[in-house]
């Protein structure tokens, strides 16, 4: 059986009415937070983190992506629409050819300031 740590928990009997007051009132919206979660959700896939490091690199097409990748154009086009509908990425039409970008710099701090975590 694996070894699990437990958490240290409070013993006191009573609140602190003053902290609680405070982080209740600063705290963000309940929608914000929802909104936030869901997007935490779309970079909880390993196929999607990848194609936005790749779109970091270059704006690409879907067989370009799905070359990199080494996944079938399907699967690829199936985690992009995830990551338009989460406005992380934007698309370009030159006539046949559909080309995919980063959306803006956001997503580049979220990267950057998850690897500065997992790098401490």
């Amino acid at each position: 059986m694996e070894y699990e740590e437990k958490i240290p928990s409070c013993d006191c009997v009573s609140e602190h009415k003053d902290i609680v007051e405070k982080v209740r009132k600063e705290m963000s919206d309940d929608e914000i937070i929802y909104d936030m979660a869901e997007l935490f959700k779309v970079f909880g896939d390993s196929t999607r983190v990848k194609i936005l490091d790749a779109l970091f690199v270059s704006e690409m097409c879907v067989c370009d992506l799905a070359s990199v990748l080494e996944m079938k154009q399907s699967a690829v086009s199936h985690q992009l629409r995830i990551l338009k509908q989460a406005r992380l990425i934007k698309f370009r039409k030159e006539g046949k050819a559909v080309y995919y970008s980063m959306a803006d710099e956001h997503v580049r701090k979220i990267f950057d300031q998850a690897i500065n975590h997992l790098e401490e």
